[in-house]
């Protein structure tokens, strides 16, 4: 499957015209920031392992053997896990409290602060079967909208978990996942980019890299990957469980949303610099390229965990 991703201007042209309405914004600046996201759409959201990512194409039909699944789960817990050292660093290098905040949003609900939406009842209408959980997720754990503020930390709730119960189903161990002595060297090297571009000091690299990293995770790769493993849990391993998989198929759009708000709030800033943005969005891009590019290279020459 290939996707093409393109900006969506529905919630952001309100906030804009609403800005524009109170005389926050000239109508110059309007323009020029909608000529801003045409570049967006034509430049990043065009990269091609957004939407030409040759081993999700591959992973989406279901027949990855059972070594080459133990392969892809084992590398995809390193990035999950070290993950954490970038979004730690991007929340510590913030160049204001309000992105630190947003930051802290995905930082906390990957270890384990389940999203709160305020005033409503999180509870379920009637008890779910395992079965539903897993597809899901437990309602006790997950939610897809809200806040981690005043939300409840539990230890089940970590992304790291979920993951680590989907290696149980394939022979994998807590001590076979998510190190870096676990990783090929295009993860790891993968993982050092985003230490260096969605973590770093350089605010204008960061917020590029941040913008891609959430366009890309909302661009179409969790359904593939969703695709190929339900395939291969109704057909070979039916206690697999892929909660994992199918909440983040269902949250990303909600942090893409999020990072868009956050452009809006640092564009008209007069030290954006957009050559920077784009430099940061390009670098890591490619980064998550040397990832996939990795794992289709290792199927390729038959390297297995």
């Amino acid at each position: 499957m290939s996707t093409v991703t393109h900006v969506d201007r529905s919630a952001l042209s309100g906030r804009i015209e609403d800005r524009l309405r109170r005389g926050e914004l000239t109508p110059g600046q309007v323009e020029d920031f909608t000529d801003f996201l045409d570049e967006v759409d034509r430049d990043l959201l065009h990269h091609p392992i957004i939407t030409d990512n040759a081993y999700t194409r591959w992973f989406s039909r279901g027949e990855a053997t059972d070594a080459e699944l133990r392969h892809f789960v084992q590398q995809f817990s390193v990035f999950s896990n070290q993950f954490l050292v970038a979004a730690l660093l991007r929340v510590i290098n913030a160049p204001s409290l309000a992105q630190a905040r947003a930051a802290k949003e995905i930082l906390m609900n990957e270890l384990g602060v389940i999203y709160r939406r305020p005033g409503q009842d999180e509870r379920p209408a009637g008890p779910l079967d395992e079965e539903a959980k897993d597809r899901e997720g437990d309602p006790e754990l997950v939610s897809t909208e809200g806040t981690v503020d005043g939300g409840t930390f539990c230890f089940r709730a970590a992304h790291f978990e979920w993951l680590l119960a989907v290696g149980q189903g394939l022979g994998l161990g807590f001590e076979d996942m998510g190190q870096r002595r676990h990783g090929r060297p295009s993860t790891v090297q993968f993982c050092d980019e985003l230490r260096r571009l969605y973590g770093g000091e350089d605010a204008q690299l960061a917020e590029g890299a941040s913008f891609a990293v959430e366009n890309w995770a909302a661009a179409g790769f969790w359904q593939e990957l969703e695709d190929g493993l339900m395939h291969i849990k109704q057909t070979r391993h039916p206690h697999l469980r892929l909660a994992f998989f199918t909440w983040h198929n269902r949250v990303e759009a909600q942090h893409a949303g999020h990072v868009m708000e956050e452009l809006e709030g640092v564009f008209f800033d007069p030290t954006f610099s957009r050559d920077r943005f784009f430099r940061g969005a390009h670098e890591v891009l490619d980064a998550i390229a040397l990832f996939w590019d990795g794992l289709e290279a290792d199927r390729l020459a038959g390297i297995e965990t």
